[in-house]
């Protein structure tokens, strides 16, 4: 498996958020929303999916380098894939996240 870097600036589909390109790593979600759009089929980069569908945010998960981790989900075909937190992503939609996970853990 290979890591293709792509690290290119877009606008978001899902909200509409302008996403320059990432300092310290790849920019692959808007950094508001954290949605993604499912390109890549094999690893990161490829740009091999026929899919195309919505990645939404699902979790957020403590990578054990102690780094955040964003768990997307494709709302089209259901893959997930862990992508690593930007850092300018929006604090408080990660913590929305985090307390949606809750809620329906306690339910």
């Amino acid at each position: 498996m290979a890591f293709i870097t792509i690290n290119e600036a877009f606008i978001c589909e899902v909200c509409g958020t302008e996403n320059c390109p990432a300092q310290k790593t790849c920019r692959n979600h808007c950094k508001k929303c954290l949605s993604s759009k499912h390109v890549d089929e094999k690893f990161p980069g490829d740009r091999e999916s026929q899919c195309l569908g919505t990645m939404k945010a699902i979790d957020i998960q403590v990578h054990p380098k102690h780094e955040l981790v964003i768990i997307h989900e494709c709302e089209k075909c259901g893959k997930k894939i862990k992508n690593k937190k930007a850092d300018d992503d929006s604090q408080e939609t990660i913590l929305e996240i985090q307390k949606r996970k809750a809620e329906s853990f306690f339910r």
